[in-house]
């Protein structure tokens, strides 16, 4: 929206700034939606956000479609993601969101490991469920928030490691999230290493490589999970 109607009410902030406001905003919408009775179900989460994204996906189709040239350019060009851009100011903010999200998680880092018992043996154990689950999903959407603001959407990082550091080291969330925290810098530096040398005088968008080969590496792990655990369920 500030691309296409050239709001610029803080400067050269003004995108990350609304960028990261409607991550966040858009998260709990798909959070308050999915509520019924006072739980959330992960199921219905999932599915809540799949609708949320295509409304979402359709809506940024509208801003490109009424956008003039210039502005497609620079929205196509946030949606592949690329660290070309990038300045140490906006790796301030980042890297002190970072350090704040990162304690969070090793705060409640425990009580996720009995939420993955399931709810009700979490509730026997004295996990409030929903409001671990709330305060965890402000948390990932301030730190995706923060990120895709400044680089755009580069895919698959957030998701294969994480399922690729569960693979190697457990489920165990304390030393879960500091592999996938270091894991996901590494693939992002080599990641941005690749795009800048691949094409000869070019610099190829980070969301194309990421997509190419986490995608399949995705699948694979998925049928390797399939058949080690004899089904889907």
């Amino acid at each position: 929206m500030c691309i296409v109607f050239g709001l610029n009410a803080f400067g050269e902030w003004t995108v990350p700034a609304f960028a990261f406001v409607a991550g966040l905003g858009v998260s709990l919408v798909v959070y308050g939606l999915s509520r019924a009775e006072g739980r959330t179900e992960v199921v219905t989460l999932v599915l809540t956000g799949i609708a949320v994204n295509a409304v979402a996906g359709a809506a940024i189709a509208l801003l490109t479609f009424l956008g003039d040239t210039q502005s497609r350019e620079q929205i196509v060009f946030w949606q592949l993601g690329s660290l070309a851009g990038s300045r140490w100011s906006q790796v301030l903010i980042c890297v002190v969101l970072l350090v704040g999200g990162l304690i969070a998680a090793y705060l409640v880092a425990h009580r996720l490991d009995l939420l993955a018992l399931g709810e009700r043996s979490a509730r026997h154990l004295g996990v409030h469920v929903e409001r671990l689950r709330l305060f965890t999903i402000v948390v990932v959407a301030l730190l995706v928030g923060s990120a895709v603001a400044f680089a755009g959407i580069i895919a698959f990082v957030g998701l294969v490691i994480p399922h690729l550091m569960r693979m190697i080291l457990g489920p165990a969330h304390l030393p879960l999230i500091t592999a996938s925290a270091l894991g996901g810098a590494l693939l992002l530096t080599l990641a941005d290493l690749g795009a800048r040398t691949i094409v000869p005088m070019a610099d190829m968008p980070l969301g194309i490589l990421t997509s190419l080969v986490g995608g399949p590496f995705f699948f694979w792990m998925l049928r390797r999970t399939r058949r080690t655990s004899g089904g889907w369920a």
